[in-house]
């Protein structure tokens, strides 16, 4: 059977079901400048964002067969090279969906509560500047009835229409690729059955009062300041997708004129040291990249990954 390094962790749960389908498999990590060295002895490597598989280090091991990435994008590996060499590259693209949506929500909703800064601030002033604190906060708004721009309309993107739904909220559906999707959801003892279509990602952005990013970076901001400049005075930026797809300068810029009222950031450009003027903005609320680090979605990553490599390892 086959000799699988999972480098950069999995949930026990998919180990256990590797290990149970026959295969070796080691977790102890080896660093990216080791690998060279010791690659070439396994069949198979699973990775998430730390590890790097670029195409000398594919070209140096004959025997992979695999590369599994746990989670959705594949930057870090040279998709391509190693699909010519015949190596079959998974990734995890379900399993977090429902986790991410879940952060973009509540990004959303500390935003519209100003939870994020009153959450930093009353700590240090609740007991001596409560009316003023008061004042500051008191001027929120409700989710209902607001309209949300998802642009990028997979799985997390629908994942977080269904919340928005539930919500009561107007969802726009920005997307490359015209088509409908069918969201099924239980409400109670109910099953909900929506349909959305997905629009030009122009039309989302010059409409919606919240906008939420949910696609790949490709090598060029989606957001740029000549999208700023298109959007509703007054309006809410979510990014929990990939750094870059934002234009950060055009960000803060947006931030200072008043166009941006406030932006909620899962990712950043230059992570793992983001931009300190974000990080300390009055009204960014920010979080370490988590929007598939829940225990839930760790499982469920786990699961689909095992279950990947061992089809393609048998």
């Amino acid at each position: 059977m086959a000799k699988i390094l999972i480098n950069d962790g999995m949930h026990k749960t998919g180990i256990q079901m590797l290990i149970d389908a026959g295969h070796t498999v080691h977790t102890d990590k080896i660093p990216q400048d080791q690998l060279m060295d010791k690659l070439p002895e396994y069949d198979a490597i699973c990775v998430r964002s730390a590890t790097k598989v670029r195409t000398d280090l594919i070209d140096h091991c004959p025997n992979l067969k695999v590369i599994g990435r746990g989670g959705v994008g594949l930057d870090n590996i040279d998709v391509d090279h190693a699909r010519s060499k015949g190596i079959a590259v998974e990734n995890t693209p379900a399993a977090s969906s429902r986790s991410v949506a879940e952060l973009a929500m509540s990004h959303a909703m500390s935003i519209a509560r100003s939870l994020y800064i009153s959450n930093q601030e009353m700590p240090k002033e609740g007991n001596s500047n409560f009316k003023g604190l008061k004042k500051n906060y008191s001027k929120g708004f409700e989710l209902q009835g607001k309209t949300l721009g998802i642009i990028g309309f997979g799985r997390i993107g629908q994942e977080l229409a269904k919340i928005a739904l539930g919500c009561e909220m107007k969802v726009l559906a920005g997307d490359l690729m015209k088509f409908t999707a069918t969201l099924e959801q239980t409400v109670g003892t109910q099953t909900v059955v929506n349909e959305i279509s997905t629009m030009d990602i122009d039309a989302v952005i010059q409409e919606a009062d919240l906008i939420s990013l949910h696609i790949p970076f490709t090598g060029a901001a989606v957001l740029d300041a000549d999208a700023f400049a298109k959007m509703k005075d007054g309006v809410v930026i979510l990014n929990a997708a990939r750094g870059g797809t934002i234009d950060e300068t055009a960000l803060l810029a947006a931030l200072e004129s008043g166009k941006v009222a406030a932006a909620g950031l899962d990712v950043f450009e230059n992570e793992p040291t983001p931009r300190q003027e974000l990080l300390e903005h009055a009204r960014v609320s920010c979080t370490p990249h988590i929007g598939a680090s829940t225990l839930e979605a760790q499982e469920k990553i786990g699961i689909e990954l095992a279950t990947k490599l061992i089809e393609n390892l048998s």
